[in-house]
């Protein structure tokens, strides 16, 4: 059996491995790119847990740690891999609930409710990643209980299995393959769940020596190549339910016709949002939920003519007379002061200071929409690696709050303009998700080290150029490479305003001269306006709509 205090000991213990093995975990980076750093994001999200549970008495329930653990490591999350590492021991409190102690059968149970819970949280799981490595841990889990073995040795066998799916990951992701290397988030899970039988069964430890810097995230490889719009038509509406089924199962027909899916909902409602070529199928699934009223389809490829620049909007609404806060407030995730003081005068309420390669914490992100007096609550992540600890937040707030997936700061300028405080926060979520997908994004940054992509070879020090998030360029010179990214997101009779945001390594006099270029080649077919954005990790940020 697997007392409170051995598990107490056994999260403690696997935060100080991940701490120490941080470094290794954030090297396994496919891409040369500085990104989210899955090692440290693990490491933080473990630090978390362990720091709340140290101070759990001997004698207390397996239960009562595990939901200490669970609740600490959601708030502490950081980084996709962060998250999901949260929401695997969230399943897992759920199933040792009102345990004094676990058996193996509630062992074998727990990991595969955080199997499940971990790939239900996740719109596109990809395999080849940690959601693989669980599964399978899970899966030898249970077949150890079932076979009468004990609680230790069903956590053993867990260990075996992943990692063997770890071992495994490159034959399912060929990215992966091609770099020589396997998933970082499946090998900080495994270091994880290795340093935790290694305390069930009281063995020493010597953690590795932290080394300090950080690579990257391969967690992110399924997002690597962020999608532009591909599907026609925008379709909306609201169902009134007439039941309880499943809005999951709705999300997941939606993603299977299309993307930018977005599905809220409460006992009363399901308001849904999609990208597809099917729109009719869309509104037909929907009739196995209920009535779908409110519907509205837009046809994209028309919209994209007539995208034109926004000059303002009010800050923020006035709330209801009697609550004595306005209506709708803004969270953003943001670095760079320049940036920071951009967002502040399109009317946001607090900026969250992080980033590419630093994100903030579930409890960062819970700390600023607490701390917001609004009676709705917008968050604007700005990065998709902070947008799963967001999502996490906003039901712990306490107040209605709700997540626009905004990946850049572009896509998050663009949300932020169009918050319209005369419509109502379900309104306001679809037009402010609608107007960030309609910003192409370019980024200029550097490589950390050497790679191979399909296309082309990369060294430690080249300048990247990324067409929204997928690299496309490399060069020399960070200014010619951002002109060239801006040359392939430029679609003439479609773009009509370039804003070009410089970074803190880069000189006023640079980017007047790359702005002076761009107005050449662009200026009689679109505005060109340059923003001293102060940002870090990119030479320069574009945006072009």
């Amino acid at each position: 059996m697997i007392t409170g205090s051995m598990l107490r000991d056994a999260v403690v213990s696997a935060s100080a491995v991940i701490a120490g093995r941080r470094k290794e975990v954030d090297a396994l980076n496919v891409f040369p790119v500085p990104d989210g750093d899955t090692g440290t994001n693990m490491a933080m999200t473990m630090g978390a847990a362990a720091k709340e549970v140290a101070s759990q008495p001997d004698g207390a329930d397996v239960s009562a740690v595990a939901e200490v653990a669970a609740y600490a490591l959601l708030r502490g999350a950081r980084g996709n891999s962060g998250v999901i590492l949260s929401l695997i021991f969230r399943g897992i409190a759920k199933a040792v609930k009102g345990c004094s102690q676990a058996s193996a059968q509630d062992f074998g149970r727990a990991l595969a409710q955080g199997s499940d819970t971990a790939y239900k949280a996740v719109m596109k799981p990809t395999e080849g990643t940690m959601l693989t490595v669980i599964r399978i841990a899970s899966e030898r889990a249970k077949e150890a209980a079932a076979q009468g073995r004990d609680a230790l040795d069903v956590w053993d066998a867990a260990c075996e299995s992943a990692r063997e799916a770890l071992a495994n990951t490159p034959e399912l992701l060929p990215v992966l393959k091609k770099a020589g290397v396997v998933d970082a988030g499946g090998q900080g899970l495994v270091y994880i769940f290795e340093a935790m039988a290694a305390s069930f069964r009281k063995k020493e430890l010597t953690p590795a020596e932290d080394a300090g810097e950080f690579g990257g995230d391969l967690s992110a490889v399924a997002g690597a190549d962020e999608q532009a719009i591909t599907f026609t038509y925008c379709t909306e509406f609201i169902i009134r339910r007439t039941g309880k089924s499943d809005a999951a199962k709705l999300r997941a027909y939606l993603e299977s016709i299309g993307d930018s899916v977005v599905v809220a909902h409460d006992d009363r409602i399901i308001k849904v949002h999609a990208h597809t070529d099917l729109p009719g199928e869309a509104i037909q699934a929907a009739l196995a939920y209920g009535k779908p009223v409110d519907i509205k389809i837009d046809d994209m490829r028309e919209q994209h003519r007539e995208a034109a620049e926004k000059n303002g909007r009010p800050a923020a609404g006035e709330g209801s007379p009697d609550s004595g806060l306005k209506r709708y407030g803004l969270v953003v995730v943001a670095a760079g002061e320049g940036i920071k003081e951009l967002f502040t005068e399109l009317g946001a309420d607090r900026i969250v200071s992080g980033g590419q390669t630093m994100n903030p914490s579930t409890d960062d992100i819970l700390k600023a929409v607490a701390a917001t007096p609004a009676e709705f609550v917008f968050v604007l992540p700005n990065n998709k690696n902070i947008i799963m600890a967001a999502e996490q937040a906003v039901p712990l707030a306490g107040k209605p709050a709700g997540v626009v997936h905004t990946r850049s700061i572009p896509q998050g300028v663009a949300a932020a303009l169009n918050l319209d405080p005369e419509l109502s926060a379900e309104a306001n979520s679809l037009n402010m998700h609608k107007a960030a997908e309609r910003v192409a994004t370019g980024q200029v940054t550097y490589a950390v080290k050497d790679s191979e992509t399909e296309s082309r070879s990369i060294r430690k020090g080249q300048i990247l150029g990324m067409e929204n998030g997928k690299i496309t360029v490399v060069g020399a010179s960070p200014a010619q490479v951002a002109y060239d990214i801006t040359a392939r997101l430029f679609k003439k009779g479609f773009s009509s305003l370039i804003t070009v945001f410089y970074g803190k390594e880069t000189t006023q006099e640079q980017a007047r001269e790359l702005s002076a270029k761009l107005e050449a080649s662009f200026g009689e077919d679109a505005e060109i306006s340059l923003v001293d954005g102060g940002q870090p990790i990119y030479y320069y940020i574009i945006a072009v709509e």
